[in-house]
Protein backbone atom coordinates (compact mmCIF):
# COMPACT_ATOMS: atom_id res chain seq x y z
CA UNK A 1 0.00 0.00 0.00
CA UNK A 2 2.60 2.62 0.76
CA UNK A 3 4.70 1.50 -2.79
CA UNK A 4 1.45 2.50 -4.24
CA UNK A 5 1.40 6.38 -2.63
CA UNK A 6 5.09 6.64 -3.35
CA UNK A 7 4.79 6.03 -6.77
CA UNK A 8 2.16 9.22 -6.76
CA UNK A 9 2.96 12.64 -7.17
CA UNK A 10 1.36 15.30 -4.28
CA UNK A 11 1.44 14.34 -0.26
CA UNK A 12 2.21 11.04 0.10
CA UNK A 13 0.15 10.67 3.25
CA UNK A 14 -2.80 11.60 1.84
CA UNK A 15 -2.57 9.63 -1.31
CA UNK A 16 -1.94 6.64 1.44
CA UNK A 17 -5.43 8.19 2.96
CA UNK A 18 -7.20 7.92 -0.44
CA UNK A 19 -6.03 4.66 -1.55
CA UNK A 20 -6.50 3.00 1.54
CA UNK A 21 -10.28 4.15 1.29
CA UNK A 22 -10.30 3.16 -2.72
CA UNK A 23 -9.35 -0.51 -1.49
CA UNK A 24 -11.63 -0.80 1.63
CA UNK A 25 -14.69 0.56 0.23
CA UNK A 26 -14.39 1.48 -3.76
CA UNK A 27 -15.26 4.84 -5.23
CA UNK A 28 -16.65 6.36 -2.24
CA UNK A 29 -14.19 5.36 -0.26
CA UNK A 30 -11.50 6.62 -2.11
CA UNK A 31 -13.62 10.21 -1.99
CA UNK A 32 -14.13 9.94 2.05
CA UNK A 33 -11.09 8.73 2.94
CA UNK A 34 -9.50 11.61 0.79
CA UNK A 35 -11.75 13.93 2.41
CA UNK A 36 -11.92 13.13 6.09
CA UNK A 37 -8.30 13.11 5.86
CA UNK A 38 -7.78 16.45 4.77
CA UNK A 39 -10.68 18.42 6.15
CA UNK A 40 -10.25 18.58 9.32
CA UNK A 41 -6.50 20.25 8.87
CA UNK A 42 -7.87 22.23 6.58
CA UNK A 43 -10.47 23.77 8.61
CA UNK A 44 -7.56 24.36 11.46
CA UNK A 45 -5.13 26.43 9.29
CA UNK A 46 -8.40 28.08 7.97
CA UNK A 47 -8.85 29.62 11.50
CA UNK A 48 -5.26 30.20 12.32
CA UNK A 49 -4.77 32.14 8.91
CA UNK A 50 -8.38 34.18 10.54
CA UNK A 51 -5.71 35.40 13.47
CA UNK A 52 -2.32 35.28 11.54
CA UNK A 53 -3.96 38.30 8.87
CA UNK A 54 -5.67 39.80 12.01
CA UNK A 55 -3.18 39.49 14.57
CA UNK A 56 -0.29 38.69 12.89
CA UNK A 57 1.97 41.43 12.95
CA UNK A 58 1.55 42.28 16.99
CA UNK A 59 4.55 41.72 18.48
CA UNK A 60 3.49 38.86 20.23
CA UNK A 61 2.54 36.45 17.46
CA UNK A 62 5.87 38.07 15.91
CA UNK A 63 8.01 36.64 18.57
CA UNK A 64 6.17 33.04 18.43
CA UNK A 65 6.42 33.12 14.64
CA UNK A 66 10.51 34.29 15.54
CA UNK A 67 11.27 31.33 17.77
CA UNK A 68 9.22 28.91 15.15
CA UNK A 69 10.85 29.66 12.05
CA UNK A 70 14.61 27.86 13.11
CA UNK A 71 12.45 24.75 14.26
CA UNK A 72 10.76 24.72 11.06
CA UNK A 73 14.36 25.21 9.34
CA UNK A 74 15.64 22.38 11.45
CA UNK A 75 12.86 19.73 10.95
CA UNK A 76 13.88 20.08 6.79
CA UNK A 77 17.01 19.72 7.71
CA UNK A 78 16.02 16.12 9.57
CA UNK A 79 13.93 15.27 6.72
CA UNK A 80 16.66 16.31 3.72
CA UNK A 81 18.62 13.73 6.29
CA UNK A 82 16.27 11.24 5.98
CA UNK A 83 15.18 12.24 2.23
CA UNK A 84 19.17 11.65 1.41
CA UNK A 85 19.70 8.29 3.07
CA UNK A 86 16.90 6.50 0.72
CA UNK A 87 17.42 9.06 -2.41
CA UNK A 88 21.07 8.87 -3.13
CA UNK A 89 21.52 4.65 -3.99
CA UNK A 90 24.99 5.44 -6.23
CA UNK A 91 26.94 8.35 -7.76
CA UNK A 92 24.89 8.38 -10.55
CA UNK A 93 22.02 9.66 -8.32
CA UNK A 94 24.33 11.57 -6.14
CA UNK A 95 25.56 13.45 -8.94
CA UNK A 96 22.07 14.34 -9.70
CA UNK A 97 21.00 15.87 -6.76
CA UNK A 98 24.25 18.18 -6.92
CA UNK A 99 23.32 19.38 -10.41
CA UNK A 100 19.80 19.97 -8.93
CA UNK A 101 20.69 22.15 -7.05
CA UNK A 102 23.04 24.38 -9.44
CA UNK A 103 20.44 24.38 -11.84
CA UNK A 104 17.54 25.77 -9.46
CA UNK A 105 19.77 28.29 -8.31
CA UNK A 106 20.21 29.37 -11.79
CA UNK A 107 16.37 29.85 -12.44
CA UNK A 108 15.69 26.77 -14.04
CA UNK A 109 11.95 25.55 -14.22
CA UNK A 110 11.52 22.93 -11.42
CA UNK A 111 9.25 20.71 -13.47
CA UNK A 112 12.12 20.48 -16.42
CA UNK A 113 14.40 19.73 -13.42
CA UNK A 114 12.46 17.02 -12.07
CA UNK A 115 11.89 15.65 -15.75
CA UNK A 116 15.45 15.93 -16.77
CA UNK A 117 16.75 14.41 -13.26
CA UNK A 118 14.31 11.38 -14.16
CA UNK A 119 15.48 11.28 -17.82
CA UNK A 120 19.04 11.01 -16.90
CA UNK A 121 19.16 8.05 -14.19
CA UNK A 122 16.51 6.12 -16.22
CA UNK A 123 18.41 5.84 -19.18
CA UNK A 124 21.53 5.98 -16.95
CA UNK A 125 20.64 2.37 -15.50
CA UNK A 126 19.32 1.24 -18.50
CA UNK A 127 21.98 1.51 -20.57
CA UNK A 128 22.49 -2.61 -21.38
CA UNK A 129 18.67 -2.68 -22.30
CA UNK A 130 19.13 0.45 -25.28
CA UNK A 131 21.70 1.04 -27.87
CA UNK A 132 21.31 4.39 -28.96
CA UNK A 133 20.48 7.13 -26.62
CA UNK A 134 18.95 10.53 -28.21
CA UNK A 135 21.55 12.78 -26.54
CA UNK A 136 19.39 15.39 -27.99
CA UNK A 137 16.69 15.14 -26.46
CA UNK A 138 18.06 14.63 -23.20
CA UNK A 139 19.74 18.03 -23.76
CA UNK A 140 16.72 19.57 -24.44
CA UNK A 141 15.40 20.50 -21.09
CA UNK A 142 18.04 22.88 -20.55
CA UNK A 143 16.60 25.70 -22.70
CA UNK A 144 13.82 25.78 -19.80
CA UNK A 145 16.24 27.81 -17.85
CA UNK A 146 14.30 31.00 -17.19
CA UNK A 147 16.30 33.40 -15.05
CA UNK A 148 13.70 36.42 -15.52
CA UNK A 149 11.18 37.05 -13.15
CA UNK A 150 7.80 38.19 -13.38
CA UNK A 151 5.29 40.30 -11.16
CA UNK A 152 1.80 39.29 -12.12
CA UNK A 153 -1.54 41.04 -10.66
CA UNK A 154 -3.30 38.08 -7.83
CA UNK A 155 -6.14 36.78 -9.58
CA UNK A 156 -8.20 32.94 -8.05
CA UNK A 157 -8.03 31.29 -11.77
CA UNK A 158 -4.15 31.75 -11.57
CA UNK A 159 -3.76 30.80 -7.72
CA UNK A 160 -6.20 27.50 -8.45
CA UNK A 161 -3.95 26.15 -11.52
CA UNK A 162 -0.48 27.13 -9.80
CA UNK A 163 -1.49 24.90 -6.98
CA UNK A 164 -3.50 22.12 -9.60
CA UNK A 165 0.25 22.00 -11.20
CA UNK A 166 1.82 21.41 -8.02
CA UNK A 167 -0.08 18.71 -6.76
CA UNK A 168 -0.05 17.35 -9.89
CA UNK A 169 3.83 17.36 -10.62
CA UNK A 170 4.98 17.27 -7.43
CA UNK A 171 7.31 14.24 -5.79
CA UNK A 172 9.37 13.07 -3.18
CA UNK A 173 9.11 14.62 0.30
CA UNK A 174 6.09 17.12 0.71
CA UNK A 175 8.91 19.61 1.28
CA UNK A 176 10.13 19.96 -2.02
CA UNK A 177 6.85 22.53 -1.80
CA UNK A 178 8.69 24.88 -0.58
CA UNK A 179 10.72 25.12 -3.81
CA UNK A 180 7.65 25.10 -6.15
CA UNK A 181 6.03 28.27 -3.95
CA UNK A 182 9.02 30.06 -3.73
CA UNK A 183 9.74 29.66 -7.81
CA UNK A 184 6.13 30.65 -8.37
CA UNK A 185 4.93 32.66 -5.34
CA UNK A 186 7.60 34.42 -4.49
CA UNK A 187 10.19 34.53 -7.71
CA UNK A 188 7.84 34.31 -10.78
CA UNK A 189 4.57 35.95 -9.46
CA UNK A 190 5.31 38.49 -6.69
CA UNK A 191 2.40 37.56 -4.18
CA UNK A 192 4.29 36.20 -1.43
CA UNK A 193 7.88 37.33 0.55
CA UNK A 194 10.47 34.49 1.79
CA UNK A 195 9.13 35.61 5.46
CA UNK A 196 5.63 35.01 4.54
CA UNK A 197 6.55 31.85 2.52
CA UNK A 198 8.31 30.35 6.35
CA UNK A 199 5.31 31.72 8.25
CA UNK A 200 2.83 29.05 5.93
CA UNK A 201 5.05 26.40 6.80
CA UNK A 202 5.34 27.00 10.30
CA UNK A 203 1.44 27.38 10.38
CA UNK A 204 1.08 24.28 8.70
CA UNK A 205 3.82 22.45 11.17
CA UNK A 206 1.81 22.99 14.31
CA UNK A 207 -1.65 21.72 12.98
CA UNK A 208 -2.09 18.18 12.22
CA UNK A 209 -2.56 16.56 9.14
CA UNK A 210 -0.40 16.94 5.50
CA UNK A 211 2.37 19.54 5.29
CA UNK A 212 -0.11 20.57 2.05
CA UNK A 213 -2.13 22.21 3.72
CA UNK A 214 0.25 25.46 4.08
CA UNK A 215 -1.97 25.83 0.34
CA UNK A 216 -4.62 26.86 2.86
CA UNK A 217 -2.49 29.14 4.86
CA UNK A 218 -1.17 30.93 1.33
CA UNK A 219 -4.27 31.02 -0.36
CA UNK A 220 -6.18 32.54 2.66
CA UNK A 221 -3.12 34.74 3.26
CA UNK A 222 -3.86 36.12 -0.97
CA UNK A 223 -7.71 35.75 -1.27
CA UNK A 224 -9.26 34.95 1.87
CA UNK A 225 -11.87 32.38 2.68
CA UNK A 226 -12.00 31.94 -1.13
CA UNK A 227 -8.67 31.60 -1.70
CA UNK A 228 -8.15 29.02 1.04
CA UNK A 229 -10.59 26.72 -0.47
CA UNK A 230 -9.48 27.08 -4.20
CA UNK A 231 -5.70 26.51 -3.25
CA UNK A 232 -6.72 23.63 -1.22
CA UNK A 233 -8.91 22.39 -3.73
CA UNK A 234 -6.31 22.96 -6.41
CA UNK A 235 -3.31 21.36 -4.54
CA UNK A 236 -5.33 18.11 -3.79
CA UNK A 237 -7.40 17.10 -6.33
CA UNK A 238 -4.73 15.62 -8.24
CA UNK A 239 -4.34 12.65 -5.29
CA UNK A 240 -7.86 11.50 -6.43
CA UNK A 241 -7.00 11.32 -9.93
CA UNK A 242 -3.99 9.65 -9.38
CA UNK A 243 -4.52 7.06 -7.07
CA UNK A 244 -7.35 6.01 -9.09
CA UNK A 245 -5.33 6.02 -12.21
CA UNK A 246 -1.86 4.67 -10.83
CA UNK A 247 -4.24 1.91 -8.37
CA UNK A 248 -4.98 0.05 -11.96
CA UNK A 249 -1.36 -0.28 -12.63
CA UNK A 250 0.67 -0.47 -9.52
CA UNK A 251 1.88 -3.83 -9.91
CA UNK A 252 3.09 -2.87 -13.50
CA UNK A 253 4.98 0.41 -12.61
CA UNK A 254 6.56 -1.22 -9.76
CA UNK A 255 8.17 -3.73 -11.36
CA UNK A 256 9.34 -1.95 -14.70
CA UNK A 257 12.63 -1.12 -14.12
CA UNK A 258 12.41 2.11 -16.77
CA UNK A 259 9.96 3.15 -14.26
CA UNK A 260 11.56 2.99 -10.63
CA UNK A 261 15.06 3.95 -12.08
CA UNK A 262 13.00 6.81 -13.57
CA UNK A 263 11.33 7.72 -10.05
CA UNK A 264 14.66 7.47 -8.63
CA UNK A 265 15.97 10.05 -10.68
CA UNK A 266 13.12 12.33 -9.53
CA UNK A 267 13.68 11.27 -5.81
CA UNK A 268 17.30 12.63 -6.51
CA UNK A 269 15.76 16.02 -8.10
CA UNK A 270 13.51 16.20 -4.97
CA UNK A 271 16.54 16.15 -2.09
CA UNK A 272 18.48 18.30 -4.24
CA UNK A 273 15.33 20.96 -4.52
CA UNK A 274 14.77 20.98 -0.97
CA UNK A 275 18.56 21.40 -0.18
CA UNK A 276 18.93 24.14 -2.75
CA UNK A 277 15.53 26.41 -1.33
CA UNK A 278 16.38 25.53 2.53
CA UNK A 279 19.61 27.55 1.69
CA UNK A 280 18.01 30.43 0.34
CA UNK A 281 15.29 30.37 3.38
CA UNK A 282 17.76 29.71 6.07
CA UNK A 283 18.89 34.07 5.66
CA UNK A 284 14.80 34.84 6.69
CA UNK A 285 14.77 32.28 9.54
CA UNK A 286 18.63 32.30 11.01
CA UNK A 287 18.56 36.12 11.41
CA UNK A 288 20.62 36.19 14.94
CA UNK A 289 22.33 34.20 17.60
CA UNK A 290 19.49 33.10 19.06
CA UNK A 291 17.76 32.04 16.17
CA UNK A 292 20.96 30.16 14.72
CA UNK A 293 21.23 28.18 18.36
CA UNK A 294 17.70 27.56 18.76
CA UNK A 295 18.20 25.81 14.73
CA UNK A 296 21.21 23.77 15.88
CA UNK A 297 19.52 22.22 19.10
CA UNK A 298 16.57 21.52 17.39
CA UNK A 299 18.19 19.32 14.95
CA UNK A 300 20.72 17.78 17.47
CA UNK A 301 17.71 16.73 19.97
CA UNK A 302 15.94 15.56 16.27
CA UNK A 303 18.64 13.29 14.89
CA UNK A 304 19.43 12.21 18.36
CA UNK A 305 16.42 11.51 20.28
CA UNK A 306 13.99 11.60 17.40
CA UNK A 307 12.02 13.74 19.59
CA UNK A 308 8.24 14.60 18.39
CA UNK A 309 8.45 17.69 16.77
CA UNK A 310 5.46 18.97 17.90
CA UNK A 311 7.48 19.94 21.03
CA UNK A 312 9.96 20.94 19.63
CA UNK A 313 7.76 24.04 17.90
CA UNK A 314 5.80 24.39 21.05
CA UNK A 315 9.42 25.23 22.53
CA UNK A 316 10.48 27.57 19.88
CA UNK A 317 7.28 29.47 20.45
CA UNK A 318 8.40 29.66 24.09
CA UNK A 319 11.58 30.93 23.38
CA UNK A 320 9.86 33.31 21.20
CA UNK A 321 7.82 34.97 23.14
CA UNK A 322 10.52 34.65 26.10
CA UNK A 323 12.76 36.82 23.84
CA UNK A 324 10.06 39.45 22.47
CA UNK A 325 8.96 40.30 26.09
Amino acid sequence: MLGAANLIPGPTSTELAIYLGYRRVGWMGLILGGVCFVLPAMLIVMALSWVYVHYGTTPLASGILYGIMPVVMAIIAQALWGLGRRAVKNWLTGAVGIGVVILYMLGANILIILLLAGLIVMIGENLSRIKNVPMTGILLPLAGLNLLTTSTPFNLTLLFLNFLKIGATLYGSGYVLLAYLRADLVLNLGWLTDKQLLDAVAIGQITPGPVFTTATFIGYLLGGFSGSIIATLGIFLPSFFFVAIVGLFIKQIRNSPWASSFLDGVNAASLGLMLAVSIQLASAALIDPVTISVALICLIILVRFQTNSTWLIAGGALIGLLHTL
